[in-house]
């Protein structure tokens, strides 16, 4: 491990970056070394605007993603490696967000009777009546099911915890489920 990658991966620890988005930064700063074959500690802002232009042109990526490499040398460079960073020479794109496309009624219980294993549809009805991520939904405990109150815990990104409304249905669904593969000491 090179010395300015281990510097990064500590720095990113010490201010409390996730796993994801340290693994994401790190990808990124080596994507950058890579297409200029050069360590990224010898490298300056003239390189980054060289690989901006590639990443859009050569690359094809979208805004959003071209920002995300960004966010990466810039932290590389301004919080590892002490540099200034100046953002008129390496300005971010601007970010398009557009509005998620919206099933309808029909097509989501479609959706859920293609599931072929119960497992499968508790997993389907459990996102869509909450709304949550797929990192959500794999972070989900029994004891995040409030049934009293007829509401869901819901432990999001950068410790952004939220409740959501519990539907009987999907109530019935979960308690089902969990009849059927509770651990033996429990049964």
């Amino acid at each position: 491990m090179t010395h300015p990658r281990a510097m990064m991966i500590e720095e990113l620890v010490r201010r409390d970056y996730s796993e994801a988005t340290r693994e994401s930064h790190i990808r990124e700063v080596e994507a950058f070394a890579r297409y200029l074959r050069c360590p990224p500690d010898r490298l300056g802002l003239e390189h980054i605007r060289i690989f901006q232009a590639h990443l859009f042109t050569g690359r094809k990526l979208r805004r959003n993603t071209v920002s995300q490499h960004l966010a990466a040398l810039r932290f590389l460079f301004v919080r590892t490696l002490y540099r200034p960073w100046n953002t008129a020479d390496t300005p971010y794109p601007k970010r398009v967000k557009s509005l998620p496309q919206v099933l309808s009624t029909a097509e989501v219980a479609q959706l859920i009777d293609a599931a072929v294993l119960p497992f499968h549809r508790v997993i389907l009805m459990t996102l869509h009546a909450t709304g949550a991520r797929r990192a959500e939904l794999v972070r989900l405990k029994v004891s995040d099911i409030d049934a009293c109150r007829m509401v869901v815990r819901i432990r999001g990104k950068g410790l952004k915890d939220r409740e959501v409304m519990l539907s009987p249905v999907l109530l019935e669904a979960l308690r089902e489920l969990w009849r059927r593969h509770k651990p033996n000491e429990l049964r």
